[in-house]
């Protein structure tokens, strides 16, 4: 319960201090500024950064021990943060930026004690390298890969999608060799939820950007786990950070030698990248960051099972996938090639979609089974588990009094504090209900329910694809990542992983989350039903927790 409490607590922290931080960064002129360079057309706030150290840094220091690694890594993170703020404030120069992140590395190899010491079968006899060159050598990765991420923020989504994945791969790892090590693997979970809340901002047409403050603390926090999950007593292979990390590695060690072979600085900002070479080559801004998330999960899926390899294997794998990679843009750069799109999508496919979006009694009919078959399947929710905690009755009604007073007194705020309360409740009581099911809902029931679900799923789908409204929730690249999550990491850790339901508990929060963002971005300021439904789950969860 520990690691949803963290997940859902950083994504929480997240979200709700965007739109406070989004009002600062306006005010002081946080702003990513247009240029030729940029691929967006007005100015962004830069307030993403914050929000996700905020999330994670509260998620993480509620469970784990202030010392060694972990103050650390702290004290590290802070500097790195700093001299990010800073760069987005006022901006500072490559020197004062290289600087720092030399500082926060500093910090982290001597003070939390992470040391690249160990390169496993790639030198002789388990040959440990001596301190006095493994600090230089883990000073020098560290600041590496924080540029190699900071370098590939260049699309919405890109950067946070990239380590979100990472994050997945290091805490699942964490959780499954290092004995539960609950620090790494706390701290993984925490970026996995701030990365979630913010991304929900910064997915294609994104609202905000992350600044350098953002992706200067992802790639620090980043390459510090996978050096601190690898190294020292383990039996994992000392080369898994190369694999976790090596999709924006090979992109900036690429564009280095791309510039330096120009004659121009290596520090100067192009349009070289490799997301830049695939909108180059034609595809859209979505599919462009859609493939380099399908690359960097294949990457981390990879790490999982080559994790106990040899060292040369990964070594030699990573080269192989590194010749691909640059083979393919160089073959497609000489021979002038180009994405050539099929008449077929855009004529059958989308003008199917066009004629049915006309129909308003089909997206009527779809939305009316979301609108009254989602507050419904929550409510059947708080019926199955056998015992609901009375704390969380009590969490229930703190919410409960909190939606009436929004309701008298401030009926503005209501839609916003309606997903507060749903965000917080449906994870525990979805945790409960499949955990913890009462003995009648077994077999026919539960086969049901599970087909009424699916039912509800194909309908938020639907009405997503079918509605005529411009604002709202979207369909987007980071379903990806959820259903990667959801699903993906559960299964490569499922037969290791104790909770075995926790794929299921992800999957459905997720599916009830989008269902009422759905809902929310339909009815608009029409809020009594979903008022009425959610007061009647709180009312149900505090009188099961009263007379459990």
């Amino acid at each position: 319960m520990i690691y949803l409490s963290t997940l859902f607590l950083s994504l929480f922290i997240t979200i709700t201090a965007i739109p406070v931080l989004n009002r600062f960064a306006n005010k002081l002129r946080i702003l990513d500024i247009p240029d030729e360079r940029k691929i967006h057309d007005r100015p962004m706030p830069r307030s993403g950064g914050i929000a996700i150290f905020l999330g994670v840094i509260v998620a993480a220091m509620l469970w784990i021990p202030k010392e060694g690694f972990f103050k650390g890594y702290l004290i590290g993170s802070a500097i790195i943060v700093f001299f990010g703020l800073m760069d987005d404030l006022k901006g500072i120069t490559y020197k004062v930026k290289f600087a720092g992140q030399i500082i926060a590395a500093f910090v982290v190899v001597l003070y939390g004690g992470v040391l690249v010491k160990d390169l496993g079968s790639l030198l002789p006899d388990n040959y440990l390298i001596p301190n006095w060159l493994a600090v230089p050598f883990t000073v020098l990765i560290i600041v590496g890969v924080t540029n190699a991420i900071n370098l590939s923020d260049g699309l919405d989504g890109l950067a946070g999608g990239i380590t979100l994945l990472s994050f997945c791969c290091i805490g699942l790892l964490a959780y499954l060799i290092l004995d539960g090590n609950i620090m790494i693997t706390l701290i993984s979970i925490s970026f996995i939820g701030a990365l979630f809340g913010f991304l929900r901002f910064n997915t294609y047409p994104a609202t905000l950007f992350m600044g350098d403050t953002g992706s200067n603390f992802l790639g620090f926090s980043a390459i510090t786990l996978s050096i601190a999950l690898t190294q020292g007593n383990t039996p994992l292979d000392r080369l898994l950070p190369l694999i976790i990390l090596g999709f924006p590695v090979l992109d900036a060690v690429s564009v280095m030698h791309e510039r330096l072979a120009k004659g121009v600085s290596p520090f100067k900002a192009d349009k070289n990248h490799f997301h830049h070479k695939l909108m180059g080559l034609g595809f859209f801004h979505t599919e462009a960051v859609f493939l380099i998330y399908v690359i960097q999960a294949c990457l981390i899926i990879s790490a999982f099972f080559l994790r106990f390899h040899s060292e040369w294997l990964l070594l030699i794998s990573y080269i192989i996938f590194s010749s691909l990679i640059l083979a393919v843009f160089h073959l497609a750069d000489i021979t002038k090639w180009k994405l050539r799109r099929f008449d077929i999508v855009d004529l059958v496919i989308k003008g199917h979609l066009r004629e049915l979006k006309g129909k308003s009694l089909v997206i009527s009919f779809f939305f009316t089974i979301i609108y009254i078959g989602i507050p419904v399947l929550l409510l059947f929710t708080c019926l199955v588990p056998k015992t609901i905690p009375i704390h969380f009755s009590i969490l229930s009604a703190v919410f409960l009094v909190l939606i009436l007073l929004t309701w008298f007194f401030k009926r503005v705020w209501m839609q916003g504090v309606l997903m507060l309360v749903l965000y917080t409740i449906i994870p525990f009581v979805t945790y409960f209900s499949i955990n913890n099911p009462f003995s009648w809902m077994q077999q026919d029931l539960a086969r049901l329910d599970n087909i009424f679900f699916v039912i509800l799923v194909f309908s938020v789908v639907m009405t997503l694809k079918l509605t005529k409204r411009q604002q709202g929730f979207k369909a987007t690249t980071m379903d990806f990542l959820i259903l990667f999550v959801a699903l993906v990491i559960p299964y490569i850790g499922g037969a290791h992983i104790h909770d075995r339901n926790l794929g299921l508990v992800v999957a459905r929060t997720i599916a009830l989350y989008f269902g009422y963002e759905v809902l929310m971005g339909e009815v608009r300021s029409k809020l009594g039903i979903l008022t009425v439904s959610t007061l009647a789950t709180l009312g149900l969860v505090i009188v099961r927790g009263l007379i459990a």
